[in-house]
């Protein structure tokens, strides 16, 4: 298990994952905890928006040098971002609609 802890702060890596439904991933990481994230709600912008593409969404790999997940248009996600996903998803839509706002 590859795990780094700054100042109390456990950095997480994504070590598998399937695909259960259209944009959503189940991911298992390196401490054995699991996250069912739908992405849909998040592709907006240059590098996410492709991903509404199935064909391109599908194409999702594990990169184990990063640890997480990424796709051919170059988006990927912090994996600590994804393993604590419930904490984050509510501010990254917002964020992201925001910023494309002509988009969403």
């Amino acid at each position: 298990m590859r795990k780094i802890e700054l100042h109390n702060y456990e950095l997480h890596v994504v070590s598998a994952f399937e695909s259960v439904d259209d944009y959503t991933l189940k991911l298992t990481f390196d401490d054995n905890t699991e996250q069912t994230i739908n992405f849909e709600p998040i592709l907006y912008g240059p590098l996410f928006e492709p991903l509404r593409d199935l064909a391109i969404f599908n194409q999702v790999k594990l990169d184990s040098d990063l640890g997480t997940l990424v796709w051919p248009t170059g988006a990927d996600i912090d994996p600590t971002v994804l393993h604590d996903w419930p904490d984050h998803v509510e501010a990254i839509i917002e964020r992201r609609k925001k910023r494309f706002a002509a988009k969403a």
